[in-house]
């Protein structure tokens, strides 16, 4: 059975990808998503006024351990040696028409230096700091949701350079 599919071995079956052959480059991945929610819910976020605490930097650390053990809970995914994560979060305190809701958007860019990508690292990352956002205010904020996590941009690697905005516009 010849599967083009790189996690199948030749009877079918799941398999971690063996990299003992690939080079060591650098690599890079950026991935974004957006927390939504009621625009009290941002006004105490940003006035430090959650009981849990600081939500924006806990989320930031909940992130870069969220890369950190990628491996742990995405099953055919390496162990990596990172050598940077960085969180970042922008607040979008207008509230969309439509909805009534303002957002958080997450970004997280992660770096290695290895033979395979980082990134599921990258998306983990910005998804356990959305959880950590919501979690941190369930209490107030039941309703807040999570949209647009995606993959902006990879470097590195055999199959080069991807840039989201790129394939969008087809520049």
């Amino acid at each position: 059975m010849n599967n083009p599919l790189t996690h199948f071995n030749e009877e079918g079956r799941a398999r971690m990808v063996d990299v003992s052959d690939k080079t060591h480059t650098s690599r890079k991945a950026v991935a974004t998503g957006e927390v939504y929610m009621q625009p009290e819910t941002l006004r105490l976020i940003q006035d430090g006024q959650i009981k849990k605490g600081d939500v924006l930097a806990v989320a930031q650390v909940a992130g870069i351990m969220g890369a950190k053990r990628t491996f742990e809970v995405i099953p055919m995914c390496h162990p990596l040696l990172l050598t940077g994560v960085d969180i970042s979060f922008q607040i979008n305190s207008d509230p969309n028409p439509e909805t009534g809701h303002c957002s958080i958007t997450v970004n997280a860019t992660v770096k290695v230096t290895g033979q395979t990508g980082v990134e599921m690292e990258a998306l983990t990352a910005v998804s356990m700091a959305a959880l950590t956002i919501y979690d941190m205010c369930k209490a107030v904020d039941r309703g807040m949701y999570f949209n647009q996590i995606g993959l902006l941009h990879k470097s590195g690697g055999k199959s080069g350079t991807f840039d989201k905005e790129t394939v969008e516009t087809g520049k």
